[in-house]
């Protein structure tokens, strides 16, 4: 036999409590008259209680919830960038060959206002990036993303993330990499082709890095000042950048 749903139990407990309340009020009183008079008062009204709940009860409700929401997914990206993903940007900077001019137009700064990050993001957004292979280290690179796959692995699985395109279009950028990077028996001696090909995955998880780091900042400026601070004395696009605060 199919059990019946609990929401189905639920109104029909409901509607059979109404029906018997009513026959209680006639029982008493004898009167079909006013429990006909408050019965349709009542279905009157129905419409604006309903109008109240949907409109205004559930707004309130779906504003909350989504407020929890993206602070849950403010706190994943912030354990992102604590644990992985500024130190795997300040590896990336160093392939990028216009490092000079990143230093000037992305030195994040605490005075920076709303006006300066946007102006940041939309130079983020026009510049082509240029990353050459050969520039740093690629070994160390790879190796550090073997060693922080299973971190970033569980961010993918984080349900929390699916309300963040941006972030998850990011991670896997920086899954290709590491996967590129993992295939390849040895990362020397390449053929040029090679090493081209994979400067142009390192372009891909760069921009899509350096934007979230931005917005990152950011949102760390308006809510955790604390946070904020830190991250711009450990800027990557600053060659002085230092936690120790002189």
């Amino acid at each position: 036999m199919k059990k019946i749903p609990w929401e189905v139990g639920l109104g029909i407990s409901l509607v059979l409590t109404s029906f018997v309340l009513h026959l209680l009020h006639y029982f008493i009183f004898r009167d079909w008259h006013h429990v006909f008079i408050y019965l349709l008062g009542d279905i009157a009204f129905l419409p604006i209680e309903v109008l109240f709940v949907v409109l205004i009860i559930e707004r309130l409700l779906s504003s909350r919830e989504k407020l929890l929401q993206m602070e849950k997914l403010n706190m994943v990206i912030n354990s992102f960038f604590s644990q992985t993903g500024s130190r795997l940007l300040k590896m990336l900077v160093a392939f990028d060959t216009g490092l000079a001019l990143r230093q000037t137009k992305l030195n994040v700064q605490s005075a920076w206002t709303r006006r300066d990050f946007q102006q940041a993001l939309q130079y983020v957004q026009k510049t082509t990036f240029v990353l050459d292979s050969h520039r740093a280290d690629i070994e160390k690179l790879h190796s550090f993303l073997q060693k922080e796959k299973d971190f970033l692995l569980r961010l993918l699985e984080n349900p929390v993330l699916l309300e963040h395109e941006s972030f998850t279009e990011m991670l896997w950028a920086v899954f290709h990499l590491e996967d590129e990077l993992a295939w390849r028996d040895s990362l020397k001696d390449l053929p040029e082709a090679d090493y081209n090909h994979l400067s142009g995955d390192l372009e891909r998880a760069y921009k899509l890095m350096v934007r979230e780091w931005l917005c990152f900042l950011q949102n760390l400026q308006k809510r955790y000042q604390f946070l904020f601070s830190l991250a711009v004395r450990t800027n990557p696009f600053n060659p002085e950048a230092t936690a120790v605060i002189k």
